[in-house]
């Protein structure tokens, strides 16, 4: 019975061993305590990179927002800002503007010498370059829209613009103001003038009267309102032209394309259908001021009516050309008559 008794008893420890104990769990606790702490420092320490990472990555998100909402020309407006403090340095600028004055400078004064010396070698008066003169071209009076004339015998508002027309270029060939302002030269023959080139130049006359049926004093509608209209040709002005060896130019008119027939009848005026040779050498504007190209009226008496019939009319003569493919005006003309009943 004390065998089990003594057996129940609890076991016996040293005096001191239960202090020992629980000074070493109280060491236990502040090393728990310590290790907790600097776990959370270590964990503080980590987290403030990621939270200015975080910021980071806000920021960027917002320039890039703020960069989405501004208008897309906000971009090239910086370009040019960054080109304009580029080039506008005070000291690379004024050295720059120097440089260019002073290439620009003395371009101009190259180019002016050259300009005073060319003028100095070319005579205001005189061609100096003859031979890229082209020959003479032709022209035709009264104006025609596309060189058709299209007209009705009976409506005189058809065919009334072209009597003002031939009545307004006609006006300088008046024989009172012929008269006055030039002179009478002899047929056949150049009237060459000799003196300095700056001389002022007479003028051969040229009359109204000289076109006759054509010239608008016998008949005012120069043969309009009858159907047997006027056309007047005049040959382009060339300083220093002269007809080779002294043949006249002439001037033949015939059906371009289609019958011959469809015109029987051409009277010319002057009746020689040529440019007198009294008219020419031609000295230019400068001297000859009252000079007055002559004329070739063709007057259709007899044309088809009531359809069109192209036209053609030459020069005729030595050194004239009159084949020009690319130029229909040089020594030819070409115009289409409808007269209508």
């Amino acid at each position: 019975m004390r065998r089990q008794l003594r057996a129940r008893r609890p076991l016996a420890f040293p005096y001191g061993y239960h202090h020992r104990l629980e000074d070493q769990d109280e060491v236990n606790l502040d090393y728990l305590a310590d290790e907790e702490e600097e776990a959370e420092e270590e964990a503080q320490v980590m987290m403030v990179p990621d939270l200015e990472e975080e910021e980071e990555k806000k920021e960027e998100e917002k320039e890039e927002k703020g960069d989405q909402c501004q208008p897309r020309g906000n971009a090239w407006w910086q370009k040019l800002q960054i080109i304009n403090e580029y080039l506008w340095d005070p000291e690379r600028t004024g050295l720059i503007l120097v440089v260019y004055f002073l290439f620009y400078a003395s371009l101009a004064a190259v180019i002016t010498l050259c300009m005073y010396t060319l003028f100095l070698a070319i005579s205001p008066y005189m061609l100096t370059f003859t031979e890229q003169v082209k020959p003479p071209g032709v022209m035709i009076r009264p104006f025609a829209h596309s060189l058709n004339f299209n007209f009705n015998v009976s409506e005189p508002d058809t065919w009334q613009h072209y009597v003002i027309s031939l009545n307004g270029f006609l006006q300088g060939y008046n024989d009172s103001l012929q008269e006055e302002m030039n002179v009478d030269c002899p047929p056949g023959q150049y009237f060459i003038q000799d003196g300095n080139e700056d001389e002022d130049k007479k003028a051969c006359q040229f009359k109204r009267s000289f076109l006759k049926n054509c010239s608008g004093l016998e008949d005012p509608t120069f043969g309009y309102s009858t159907g047997q209209p006027c056309i007047l040709l005049k040959m382009n002005r060339i300083v220093g032209f002269r007809p080779e060896l002294g043949d006249p130019v002439k001037v033949s008119c015939k059906v371009q394309r289609g019958d011959e027939n469809d015109i029987r009848s051409i009277n010319y005026y002057p009746e020689s259908a040529s440019f007198d040779l009294r008219y020419y050498p031609y000295y230019g504007k400068l001297t000859h001021v009252n000079y007055t190209s002559p004329l070739v009226a063709m007057h259709f008496t007899d044309v088809v009516k009531n359809q069109a019939v192209p036209v053609q009319c030459q020069l005729k003569g030595t050194g004239i050309i009159n084949d020009v493919i690319n130029d229909h005006f040089v020594g030819t003309v070409i115009f289409t008559l409808n007269i209508e009943t």
